[in-house]
């Protein structure tokens, strides 16, 4: 049996295909509400689906919040996996964002849970955080490039309480963020057309000219929409890698639900947006 295609070669073929777009499915219940649906079981499996049937087929990347499926127990998960099979088999890719982070045989599971082919849960990345230390996440590691998916690991997020952990000097004089970053960096090292091990970095950031984002992976983008971040930044937030941009829109898009057609045009325009801004770059 040939090896599984990497997740990078995977997500430049779908942005090149498909738009560089990646729209988040937050049920949250304020959410829910807008769309005049009830915080329920019933309402999540209305409003995954309507999402679903609206952007499978057309978008190049997703991104389900785990934390919002859960909140609802076995049958939130359930609605989760048919979500997962069901944009994967049309075509789209699935970040899994769960934020997972732990050691050895606790990590594994996680990992497990999420990157190994035979899991109901399967998706094409997965979110991690490296503050256990970088190498603890080397069962995630290992198990997506066996399964031919991918990681984003949070490097430089757009929550203020962030800075106190990512900005932290390390005695070699180097921020804990660089530092992930360099992994990432080492990990991609000779891939071609692109790493699977991707950072998170806030669209809302400004400039990191500081920072090297050049690690040959991908870079997720969240804050664009309703945080404040318009797709006309990614230039002069993620400078010579804005081709490696991953630009997370949520309720942005979300918000022009429940109608099929406002869901699509809104989820077109965030992509043509994005394609003219990184194509000016």
């Amino acid at each position: 049996m040939s090896a599984p295609e990497p997740f990078g070669a995977r997500l430049r073929h779908a942005m090149d295909e498909r738009g560089p777009l990646c729209v988040g499915i937050d049920p949250h219940a304020s959410l829910l509400s807008a769309w005049d649906l009830d915080d329920d079981i019933a309402g999540l499996e209305r409003f995954t689906r309507t999402v679903v049937e609206a952007l499978a087929g057309t978008v190049a990347v997703f991104k389900p919040q785990s934390a919002f499926f859960e909140r609802f127990g076995s049958r939130g998960i359930a609605v989760l996996e048919k979500a997962v099979a069901e944009l994967r088999e049309a075509g789209a890719l699935v970040v899994m964002d769960a934020k997972r982070g732990d050691i050895g045989s606790t990590m594994a599971a996680y990992a497990e849970t999420f990157l190994h082919k035979d899991s109901p849960l399967f998706s094409d990345a997965l979110t991690v955080s490296p503050y256990l230390g970088y190498g603890s996440l080397k069962p995630a590691v290992e198990l997506a490039r066996e399964n031919g998916a991918g990681l984003f690991v949070l490097a430089l997020t757009s929550n203020p309480e962030g800075a106190e952990v990512q900005h932290a000097l390390r005695e070699d004089g180097r921020t804990v963020a660089a530092t992930v970053l360099g992994h990432l960096a080492a990990e991609n090292a000779g891939q071609e057309p692109l790493g699977s091990f991707g950072a998170v970095v806030g669209a809302t950031l400004g400039d990191l000219s500081s920072y090297d984002l050049g690690i040959n992976g991908p870079l997720l983008a969240p804050g664009i929409g309703a945080q404040g971040a318009t797709p006309a930044d990614l230039p002069g937030v993620f400078g010579a890698a804005v081709r490696n941009v991953v630009p997370s829109v949520s309720r942005g898009v979300l918000r022009y639900g429940p109608d099929i057609a406002g869901l699509r045009g809104a989820a077109e325009r965030f992509a043509d947006e994005i394609r003219a801004a990184v194509g000016a770059a």
